[in-house]
């Protein structure tokens, strides 16, 4: 059976470390946000991994759900882009870890 400890170990050895503003390393843990923790073009490549190492079909993820792609016209952009941005990010439902490693003892993705 897949334990926590397992997804959390293969996601701290496959994704990059962000560092805060103090530039100390911001720890990895079940209930991190990965959308708001990674780079999006390194999160496509490390769930292919994940889905190989755990034996799960992962083309059933929707990334455009949790990681949707933004396109706002200029003018919205520098008159209320940040509005605009808030509300996407309050919208969007969480993608952590938890979610994988539950995945990962069902032996299929859960979610969506």
């Amino acid at each position: 059976m897949v334990t926590d400890k397992e997804v959390l170990k293969f996601f701290r050895n496959e994704l990059s470390i962000p560092l805060n503003r103090k530039w100390r390393p911001i720890p990895l843990e079940l209930d991190t946000h990965l959308q708001d923790y990674c780079a999006p073009d390194e999160l496509p490549y490390v769930i292919e991994d994940f889905g190989q190492k755990f034996g799960i079909d992962v083309s059933e993820i929707n990334m455009n759900r949790y990681c949707p792609i933004i396109k706002i016209q200029l003018l919205k952009r520098l008159t209320k882009g940040r509005e605009i941005m808030r509300k996407i990010i309050s919208e969007r439902p969480p993608f952590t870890l938890r979610m994988f490693a539950d995945s990962a003892r069902a032996g299929r993705w859960l979610y969506d």
